[in-house]
């Protein structure tokens, strides 16, 4: 009997452990991810129904250029983004986004073949999913509908 109870002990401290370590969810640390689906939703839309702003234009996907769909493609997936400023908060310093808690949005460059540099085109998205275009480096914005 005293060989018994050994493996008893182990298997309870086994047991014990399992019970503790197992409910915890084991994630990366907090990353801005716009657009993330609800968990088990196996979906890859927002899951909050965005409302473009009344006062800005709209732009479709299919009318940017490629180059956009592939910087969107990146956000989505967590890049890797070819400038180390991708991803950096952006300030709505213009106004000319509906206002915000500071972080909610994030600015990434849109890369053009040939450019020196960053150019002027970039994506900025919100926190909720909400992608906007900027063609002259933030002096107007269009929502992109996807």
């Amino acid at each position: 009997m005293s060989g018994r109870l050994p493996v008893a002990v182990a298997c309870f401290a086994a047991g014990l452990l399992l019970g503790i370590l197992l409910p915890l969810e084991l994630t990366a640390p907090d990353a801005f991810a716009p657009g993330m689906p609800a968990e088990g939703t196996g979906s890859s839309t927002p899951a909050v129904v965005l409302q473009p702003p009344a006062d800005l234009p709209r732009v479709d996907l299919g009318e940017l250029p490629p180059e956009a769909v592939t910087t969107i493609d990146l956000i989505e997936t967590g890049g890797p983004f070819p400038f180390r400023q991708d991803g950096a908060t952006f300030e709505n310093r213009e106004g000319l986004l509906p206002d915000r808690p500071e972080g909610h949005y994030r600015e990434y460059t849109v890369a053009r073949p040939g450019n020196q540099g960053r150019g002027s085109l970039r994506i900025v998205a919100g926190a909720d999913g909400e992608l906007y275009w900027t063609a002259d480096h933030y002096d107007s914005f269009a929502w992109i509908v996807r």
